[in-house]
């Protein structure tokens, strides 16, 4: 019997963000051999929650937002995934998103599921009080599936750990008592982890240094070009920099700067938080755009912005040796192909950014338990999870003869898989 499956899209229609994550599935499901019936179960959505926010703004009016919240697969542990605040969330943008945290949590082999929220909104627009009232309405409607033996949100695009402390506190007031544990990413006063704030940054750089030893390419002088320039984008640069790696363009929603000698990162940080945006640097730069710095000749890429900017119509351009995905699903399948027969290491985004669940992971733990890490425990962790990890990748992509996206989605559905069938079908 054939494996039922989506039906492969005509080339030229762009595809929207969970097409691409059910084709990156079926890839491994079609490797795996998965039966049809687990095939299924694994491609669908456990849960899925629209919910209206009517929130009272500073002029007096009422807005009413929307906001989702995702469960994709909890058979290795409670759902775990970000919340972002964009004005282009959707439906099936986080239905994607939520997935990758279920294949991400696998491969990185924590007990963990896969779930993720979004409310379609423009946070830059809105004050202080408007969006805590938001967030403590978006919170308050979503209780009924999240908690901390259910489903634990964390920061994603445009949300902090302010954002993560209302919404802990909202869920806290609901019960009672303090419930620490519900949400990751919190400030440390309020169960937070050392560590967490650079955990993403410093995981794409220890999958960095592994794929390094692939291509015998040293962080210290390599050329690196990052686009994106929030917590994740910018603290790569930072640390990528600090380790003598020549950071020559760096880029944000605004645009992007270039500098053939390197930049210097601390300098073009302080302009960001000054002026908005990296360019806002005044030291010897260009400007250049988002596109335009994917295709820089350096060896190190690393996409920290938003999904699908690595496509069919770029890729052969793509001239860096090493491909980090901060981001989540920054390379469409298209790319991937195109970018395999270029030989270069694209180090796919369920491994890259998987070190700030990998840390949440580390902080729910520490809520849990009510006894915290210290900075360099936390670090020492992270390190020998994200290390161990790649090598797995690796090795199953090696047998497979594929590339590491696939490997590390043959990897992860395979455990899911596993538990899955173990636990069986209730009733």
């Amino acid at each position: 019997m054939p494996k039922p499956q989506t039906a492969r899209r005509a080339a030229a229609r762009p595809m929207n963000p969970f097409e691409m994550a059910l084709e990156q599935f079926d890839r491994a499901a079609d490797i795996l051999g998965l039966d049809p019936g687990m095939r299924e179960t694994l491609r669908r959505p456990k849960r899925q929650l629209i919910v209206s926010i009517p929130v009272r703004m500073d002029d007096g009016s009422i807005r009413v937002f929307e906001g989702y919240r995702v469960q994709h697969n909890i058979a290795r542990g409670p759902a775990k995934g970000g919340i972002r605040y964009h004005p282009q969330v959707s439906l099936d943008e986080v239905k994607a998103l939520a997935s990758w945290m279920t294949w991400k949590c696998s491969v990185v082999n924590i007990p963990f599921g896969g779930g993720k929220g979004g409310v379609i909104c423009d946070p830059k627009s809105m004050s202080e009080g408007e969006l805590e009232r938001m967030t403590r309405r978006y919170a308050s409607e979503i209780s009924i599936i999240i908690g901390h033996d259910r489903d634990i949100p964390a920061p994603d695009v445009y949300t902090t750990p302010q954002i993560m402390a209302w919404i802990m506190d909202t869920i806290s007031m609901t019960k009672g008592y303090s419930t620490l544990g519900v949400v990751t990413g919190k400030p440390i006063a309020v169960g937070g982890s050392e560590g967490r704030n650079e955990a993403t940054a410093r995981g794409c750089i220890v999958a960095i240094q592994e794929a390094g030893k692939k291509k015998s390419i040293k962080l210290k002088g390599a050329r690196v070009a990052v686009q994106g320039f929030g917590n994740a984008g910018a603290i790569c640069a930072r640390l990528l920099w600090s380790m003598g790696a020549k950071v020559v363009a760096v880029s944000d929603s605004q645009g992007g700067i270039y500098g053939s000698g390197g930049l210097p990162i601390d300098a073009v940080i302080a302009a960001k938080e000054k002026t908005g945006s990296v360019r806002g640097y005044e030291g010897k730069s260009e400007k250049i755009s988002n596109g335009a710095l994917l295709e820089l000749p350096v060896d190190v890429l690393v996409p920290a912005a938003l999904e699908g900017v690595i496509t069919a119509a770029n890729a052969s351009r793509v001239k860096a040796k090493i491909i980090a995905e901060a981001a989540n699903g920054p390379t469409t399948p298209d790319a991937d192909d195109i970018l395999l027969r270029k030989g270069a290491i694209v180090i796919p985004d369920i491994l890259a950014n998987a070190g700030g669940v990998t840390v949440s992971y580390f902080e729910w733990v520490q809520d849990l338990y009510s006894f915290f890490w210290e900075t360099d425990f936390v670090y020492a962790h992270l390190t020998k999870t994200i290390s161990r990890s790649f090598g797995e990748v690796w090795k199953t992509a090696q047998a497979n003869k594929t590339d590491m996206r696939t490997g590390a989605m043959v990897l992860g559905v395979a455990r899911v898989a596993e538990a899955t069938r173990i636990r069986g079908l209730f009733p």
